[in-house]
């Protein structure tokens, strides 16, 4: 039977049971082809069984065998070879179909079992003679000719108007994308066609949906077990192997169930936690299904007999096989000279037996031993696995192609992966050609030159790409090293560095001049190899010692390759008390008389010679020599010469400073505290849970105000505003004012009594306390209720106690504005006594 489907598809009917793909063969006008399952996905044809062991072939109208006339007419001939009792050549039946197929899209998406398609209008492509020449995956942006495109199971073609790009479900470059909620495979490229000087490129995107959801209709009226249709469901619970879930563990694993009119319905994402996957093997095509029992319990009663059931169920499901094709990842690098490949992903019941190559076939161990590499890996759960290998481009199992007239060498990896299924050790195998192209390039060339105070080094790349990174001394050339030290040419750049840059190092010292040295190396950035190495050593004139008339010495010793262990701020003068007046790792300098530090001094007719020497003391030279037996004694004469009968005249001036010193204001943090003293000895004081603090009325209250973070003798802290409230909030009423500017409230009937304070073994710096005394009171408003509570709020102002500059700063009790306070607050609870107590 042959009928025509919609949506640019074929579908032949035939009745074959036990139909195998291997035994699908195709014909195309003459030539027979075998319609295996891998060119079945990637030419665009699938099969399925209807319930009565039908077999149901598809085929996309694009399809690799079919006649296309103009994309408006298609035909297509497929042979069939049926099974028959092995007594007799089984019978062979030829089938075709011709359709007509008008209008086209823009773009046309086809998802079949195994393969997703996209059909784009390209016009302009095909008819002006454009030639198709390489295809761009996105977004992994890998670029593949068309022949790489092919080979990889994809498949990709020019019809007279349009473009057809057609990918297995879980080819490599396929990708999940989750799409309003529902998990989508999608395949995106650019094509692109070249004709001379001009380039056009035509996007292609298929996107399809995953069966990534098992879903189980259970009745909700099971009618054999019904007397009636009048009942009511108590209890609804799932499960897993037959143990309940709660709501929580339900949620974590995705699972949902929901109960309509006539069914109860459970949903389980493909994957989820309680079930497993299982490898299969198909016609040699890998496949795996997913298994998990779940279990619904229902609890109901019969509204009419008034009797309960409780039922269970549990129910096996197992997918059907899902196309899981491996692939293999290349994860090659050519400039390191290593293939780089991973297969997968497989189940956990996939092992890999052995490997095949064009001249031999190893086992996993004979692999490794061969120093391939071959390693499983596993995913982070746990539940899938990889297997990844290394092989040397230098191996012979790699054939090697060099193109000189392309400048480049092919290396090409042919492989077999030997793969088995335990337990029931079912055998199957994945083929794989990989290529390497590595760039046949001329080294750079580097040269070097100094001049006065500076390394020049050039690096010369020949027209080519930089394919390096560059070592200067110990120190990788990176974007802020360039930025100051590099400039760049055409085909070269140039590194200008100081002869005193830590990235060099100082070969020997001399009284007038230093020998310094700059190495740098050319990095192959993928292993670390030394493509290049250049040296440049330079003497550059220093001086390094110093001689002054009022008899001063200074001396600069520097740290030599020869002594690597040295520390500068170790070295000494002749006298060990004279050390460095300043050391790093690589420098140290002196300054001193030179009547001191173990000088010695001598006359060579009417000139006097002062000499030193820059050394370790003894001990230290004893215990670095003991620890790296091949360093140098590190020792540096220093001499100066005078005159012995010369004068000098010496002139200088003076004037008048145009201004004072001052210092310019800044900022910080002070932290200022507010206390509340036990008595007038200030030497115990309340502690913040005793607050509020009971007080009866005209008893005596000694508060302590001090700037707690600061050492500065000459900072003074000055009581500006201080004043009571009847709640916490300082800018509340009634308020009554206890220092106004610094001095008592004369309007005050019990005045504030400020009391000094003295240096003790607590008080450091007076100026940095205040003292003053408060008599218990009571607001007005509590005239007639005297009992609450009352807050004491403070502004104080810091000062420069050396130098006062008028206002709040000239001393307590001066009537002027303040223009910057510090704020504290204190909180006591008033009681009045009863009567005849005694205050």
């Amino acid at each position: 039977i042959i009928c025509q489907m919609p949506y640019r598809l074929f579908c032949l009917l035939m009745a074959a049971v036990g139909i195998q793909a291997q035994q699908t063969p195709s014909i195309n006008d003459t030539q027979i082809i075998n319609l295996t399952p891998g060119l079945a996905t990637q030419c665009g044809f699938s099969f399925k069984f209807d319930p009565m062991g039908n077999a149901m072939f598809f085929a996309s109208l694009q399809n690799c065998f079919s006649q296309n006339m103009d994309d408006k007419m298609f035909s297509l001939v497929m042979q069939f070879r049926l099974p028959g009792n092995h007594m007799t050549e089984d019978p062979v039946y030829r089938v075709g179909k011709t359709c007509s197929y008008t209008p086209w899209t823009s773009r046309e998406i086809l998802c079949d079992r195994n393969y997703m398609e996209a059909s784009e209008q390209s016009i302009q492509a095909v008819a002006s003679g454009y030639k198709m020449t390489a295809v761009v995956f996105s977004p992994s942006k890998n670029v593949m000719n068309v022949d790489e495109v092919q080979r990889k199971g994809y498949a990709i073609a020019n019809t007279p108007t349009r473009l057809v790009l057609r990918s297995p479900h879980n080819a490599e470059e396929t990708y999940l994308q989750n799409v309003a909620g529902v998990p989508m495979r999608v395949l995106s490229t650019s094509t692109f066609f070249e004709q001379k000087w001009l380039v056009t490129r035509v996007d292609a995107t298929a996107v399809c949906p995953t069966p990534e959801v098992i879903t189980w209709y259970m009745p909700k009226h099971i009618d054999p077990l019904f007397s009636s249709d009048a009942f009511t469901m108590l209890e609804v619970y799932m499960g897993i192997d037959a143990k309940r879930l709660d709501t929580e563990e339900m949620a974590a694993r995705n699972y949902s169930v929901l109960v309509t009119e006539a069914h109860i319905i459970v949903e389980i994402p493909v994957g989820a936690v309680g079930g497993y996957f299982k490898s299969h093997i198909q016609d040699d095509q890998y496949f795996v299904t997913y298994t998990i029992e779940p279990m619904l319990e229902l609890l109901w009663i019969e509204d009419v007999a008034h009797e309960n059931t409780s039922y269970k169920v549990l129910f096996p499901i197992t997918t059907p096989p899902m196309a899981r094709p491996p692939q293999v990842r290349n994860y090659t690098v050519p400039e390191q000279a290593v293939f780089v490949l991973e297969l997968g992903t497989f189940n956990l019941d996939v092992e890999l037996l052995n490997i095949t190559f064009p001249t031999m076939v190893l086992t996993v161990a004979e692999c490794n031993a061969r120093g391939f590499n071959v390693q499983e890996q596993r995913s982070p759960d746990n539940t899938l696995k990889t297997f990844r290998m290394e092989v040397p481009f230098s191996d012979p199992v790699v054939f090697k192609e060099r193109r000189a007239e392309q400048g480049v060498t092919t290396f090409t990896l042919q492989l077999i992966y030997g793969l088995v299924i335990f337990p029931e050790y079912a055998p199957f195998s994945h083929s794989a050609v990989v290529d390497a192209v590595l760039l046949d390039i001329v080294p750079p060339s580097v040269t070097g030159n100094c001049d006065q105070e500076n390394f020049h080094i050039t690096v010369d790349y020949r027209n080519q790409e930089p394919f390096f990174v560059v070592l200067v001394g110990k120190r990788l050339l990176n974007h802020e090293f360039a930025q100051q030290y590099l400039t760049e040419g055409d085909t070269d750049f140039t590194i200008t560095l100081p002869f005193s840059s830590p990235d060099a190092v100082f070969e020997s010292v001399h009284s007038s001049s230093v020998r310094s040295r700059l190495d740098v190396a050319l990095l192959n950035p993928y292993n670390n190899m030394t493509i290049k190495y250049f040296s440049l050593a330079c003497s550059f004139l220093k001086t390094l010692t110093e001689c002054f008339s009022n008899g001063t010495m200074t001396a600069l010793a520097v740290k030599v390759e020869s002594a690597p262990g040295l520390n500068p701020g170790q070295l000494t003068l002749s006298d060990p008390a004279c050390g460095p007046t300043y050391s790093d790792d690589r420098f140290a300098y002196f300054h001193f008389t030179v009547n001191s530090c173990g000088t010695t001094r001598k006359f060579i007719n009417n000139v006097m010679l002062y000499e030193n020497e820059i050394s370790l003391p003894d001990e230290l030279e004893v215990k670095l020599n003991a620890t790296t037996s091949s360093e140098e004694e590190y020792q540096l004469k220093v001499s100066c010469y005078y005159v012995a009968n010369i004068t000098r005249t010496l002139a200088f001036l003076t004037r008048p400073r145009d201004n004072e010193p001052f210092a310019e204001t800044g900022t910080g943090r002070l932290m200022v505290r507010m206390r509340l003293a036990q008595d007038a000895s200030y030497n115990t004081f309340h502690q913040e849970e005793d607050y509020p603090v009971v007080r009866y009325l005209r008893q005596p209250l000694h508060f302590e105000v001090e700037l707690t973070t600061s050492s500065d003798p000459k900072v003074a802290l000055v009581l500006d505003h201080c004043w009571a409230t009847l709640n916490e909030d300082r800018d509340s009423r009634p308020r009554w004012n206890l220092i106004i500017n610094g001095c008592e409230n004369p309007e005050d009937p019990y005045r504030v009594v400020f009391h000094p304070v003295e240096v003790d073994a607590r008080v450091h710096f007076p100026s940095h306390v205040k003292r003053f005394e408060v008599y218990m009171f009571s607001f007005a408003e509590d005239a007639v209720e005297q009992s609450g509570q009352v807050f004491v709020h403070c502004d104080v102002v810091i000062c420069d106690a050396s130098s006062p500059t008028g206002g709040p700063c000239s001393g307590q009790c001066v009537n002027q504005d303040n223009l910057k306070r510090g704020r504290s607050c204190f909180i006591m609870e008033l009681n009045h006594p009863p009567e005849g107590d005694k205050c």
